[in-house]
């Protein structure tokens, strides 16, 4: 770095403190959480394949010289049938509408859909502005990208467009530093050497139903969810958690458990590998799965997940 670039660094720090948060919003499988995770440095959202993964909204917290952004990534907005549904949708508007910034996360291989087209609706109808990020740019060709940008800047809410991989880097750290310069002036909110607000329990938890997400399929990973039920710490520096996944059926729970008990041996190892690796120590995981008929009408399950529970 030149002398000149160590002395514009230096003024930009003496600069006022920026603090504020930055929503990503989208339709479901947008790569939001795998955005977070890559501006964050660390992971601290889940991430699988199908829609609606994330259940509730997760912090990541950002330091970019004088400048604290607070991400806030949401669940998938889409057209709610249950309960569940009509939580997460709620809590990913809550963070929308109290955001200081808005990023619209859009698959630009999927494009301006039903789902998407619905969200900027209805951030043009409450007059908000946002920035477009077409994310998964890697296997879509520049003119296709053009056209969809076209096409959505028709709306005349956006202040700006991103094309990025969320998954690669790409053209992420152009974002991050677009909203560092843009957040309101303000006193930090949170220590600099903090990535979340998220709870080391609920982040376990969350590992742990990634890796069912993984591995089952068809509609069995929505008729789970997964609680920390206890953390107990060990003198040799190692931790135990047990945890519970709740299903709805006894159906379900065979399926989970699996043959001699082999697919919950293989959730737990999985889940086990990757929390010694972010907790950085030995862990002892302990899985059990128990039968809760209609968990998702259980007010409780929405607390531990926080969720409002709604009509």
């Amino acid at each position: 770095m030149s002398d000149e670039q160590l002395t514009q660094q230096e003024e930009t720090r003496k600069g006022p403190q920026r603090c504020g948060f930055v929503a990503i919003a989208g339709a479901p499988n947008a790569g939001k959480s795998t955005l977070l995770n890559r501006v964050v440095g660390s992971k601290i959202a889940i991430v699988s394949h199908k829609v609606q993964t994330t259940r509730t909204r997760t912090l990541g917290i950002v330091v970019r010289d004088n400048s604290e952004i607070i991400f806030v990534d949401t669940p998938g907005i889409f057209r709610p049938r249950r309960r569940l549904d009509r939580a997460m949708v709620a809590a990913a508007w809550t963070g929308v509408e109290d955001a200081d910034l808005i990023l619209l996360l859009v698959d630009a291989a999927r494009g301006l859909d039903e789902d998407t087209r619905d969200i900027v609706e209805r951030l043009k109808n409450a007059g908000r502005k946002a920035i477009l990020v077409l994310n998964k740019v890697d296997a879509i060709k520049r003119t296709k990208l053009l056209e969809l940008a076209a096409e959505f800047n028709e709306f005349g809410i956006f202040t700006d467009v991103f094309m990025i991989s969320a998954l690669t880097g790409d053209g992420v750290e152009d974002i991050v530093s677009t909203l560092a310069a843009r957040l309101p002036e303000s006193p930090w909110l949170y220590p600099p050497d903090q990535l979340t607000d998220i709870s080391e329990r609920l982040l376990a938890a969350e590992v742990t139903r990634e890796k069912i997400y993984l591995r089952l399929h068809e509609e069995l990973p929505y008729a789970s969810t997964v609680e920390t039920e206890s953390w107990e710490e060990r003198e040799d520096g190692s931790v135990r958690i047990d945890q519970v996944i709740f299903v709805e059926r006894d159906g379900q729970k065979a399926i989970v458990i699996g043959k001699d008990g082999q697919q919950l041996k293989a959730i737990g190892q999985a889940a086990r590998q990757e929390l010694e690796h972010l907790l950085g120590r030995r862990v002892h995981l302990f899985l059990f799965v128990k039968v809760r008929e209609g968990w998702e009408n259980d007010r409780e399950r929405y607390r531990n997940m926080g969720l409002d529970f709604t009509d």
